[in-house]
């Protein structure tokens, strides 16, 4: 159940992404990719879910005892980190052509096509 959960959560954020990432207004665009980016680390913790008792950072763990995989987290923070990037640099562009051109629709910025 909690699979089909994971399933429907990345589905539902990554089809929303993707569907702002298509509109013409710029600053939807932008919300969908902090939406996609945001699917996207959903999506990592649901393919390192692992029900281990103890962190990975515990020492001493007894024997027979699992311990959650430590990649994981590492991966979903470089992913955090480079999303925000991203975003930031979306961010400074869709303001550069609102700044420029005075709109932020795409279908008025025409001076862009040569």
């Amino acid at each position: 159940m909690i699979d089909f959960m994971f399933a429907a959560a990345i589905g539902a954020l990554f089809s929303i992404g993707v569907f702002q990432l298509l509109r013409r207004d710029l600053i939807k665009a932008a919300i969908g990719f902090a939406i996609l980016f945001s699917a996207i680390n959903l999506f990592f913790v649901a393919v390192g879910a692992f029900e281990g008792e103890f962190a990975p950072y515990v020492r001493n763990v007894e024997e027979g005892r699992s311990v959650s995989d430590p990649l994981i987290q590492a991966l979903i923070l470089t992913a955090i980190v480079v999303s925000f990037g991203s975003l930031s640099l979306v961010l400074g562009l869709v303001n550069m052509v609102s700044r420029r051109y005075g709109t932020v629709d795409s279908n008025d910025v025409n001076k862009l096509k040569h």
